[in-house]
């Protein structure tokens, strides 16, 4: 059977501390795995724009010896004329996986059920399990086991970021907690699936709308941008209703003494994050965005063994 990547929780925990170790087998030694010599060609896909997944994996697929081939969206029949099954149909034939940036989690879906090699979900509506294998790697590097960890992701709850921290958090064990306003709580399907996964890890997760009691003792405090791409016009309303769950450093204060604190960029400093919090010494973030590069090697690297694996 072939293993796709479209949300956190297509990997059990024994899987995700898997690719976790193996990012760091392949941060000691970048050059270390070639699975895609040939070279063979990976297809990165963007509907939004990108810094970080676009160059992380460019770079990453080189390194494990392949070539990426980037296509946009807006420049390919994807873009208008063809459904993502028929478009995966024909990359099969000539790449190795897919990786999709794009909106709708069922496109990818559609996309992983028409095709017999690895699909990636490099960022979706709703979720980014790629950012989330990053996260994951650089608390581990900081805090060492990530079982029993306290994890506070404040702002916008049904962002993409909330509900993979929300999944992925509770795979590994950690014991998240969301600090939002009851109306940008995270999806209650998705809210389930992490209390039912939880209840084998030994974590939790907590919903809270009091920004200050979320902070009380957590390890690592995490945002994200509150005006995700596809909701400038949304900008008004979500900077009046997420104002009071700025992470500042009264919010640092309350956290453990040796907490971190993550974004995964691009950050509104003034907005969700207060710059001397973000470029402060508690500060995590430029770990952050290099392990996109370790974490998705990593993924695909695990993704090829088990294709090989199956065939």
């Amino acid at each position: 059977m072939t293993r796709h990547l479209l949300r956190d929780d297509d990997l059990t925990p024994a899987e995700q501390a898997e690719i976790l170790q193996l990012a760091a087998e392949l941060k000691a030694d970048r050059w270390g795995r070639k699975p895609l010599a040939g070279p063979q060609t990976v297809a990165v896909i963007f509907d939004k724009s990108s810094t970080r997944t676009r160059v992380s994996f460019a770079v990453g697929i080189a390194d494990l010896g392949g070539s990426p081939l980037i296509i946009s969206t807006a420049n390919s029949q994807l873009g208008g004329k063809e459904t993502p099954s028929d478009t995966a149909r024909v990359l099969e034939r000539m790449t190795a996986a897919i990786v999709w940036r794009t909106y709708a989690q069922a496109g990818l879906e559609e996309m992983a059920r028409g095709t017999t090699i690895p699909v990636v979900n490099a960022l979706s509506d709703d979720f980014h399990p790629c950012q989330l294998l990053a996260d994951l790697f650089t608390i581990r590097e900081h805090k060492g086991d990530l079982a029993g960890l306290t994890v506070t992701f404040y702002g916008d709850g049904k962002s993409n970021m909330a509900h993979s921290f929300v999944l992925a958090g509770a795979i590994a064990g950690m014991h998240v907690r969301v600090a939002s306003p009851e109306s940008y709580a995270p999806r209650e399907d998705v809210v389930a699936d992490a209390h039912r996964i939880a209840a084998q890890t030994g974590g939790s997760l907590t919903l809270l709308s009091d920004p200050e009691a979320a902070a009380e003792g957590a390890d690592v405090i995490v945002t994200d941008t509150w005006v995700s791409m596809g909701k400038e016009d949304e900008k008004q309303h979500r900077l009046l209703s997420l104002g009071s769950y700025k992470v500042t450093s009264d919010i640092m204060a309350r956290a453990a003494s040796d907490a971190i604190f993550l974004h995964c960029l691009p950050a509104d400093r003034g907005y969700e994050v207060d710059a001397e919090v973000i470029d402060g010494p508690q500060s995590v973030v430029w770990d952050e965005a290099e392990n996109r590069l370790h974490a998705q090697k990593a993924l695909l690297v695990w993704l090829l063994a088990k294709q090989e694996e199956a065939a």
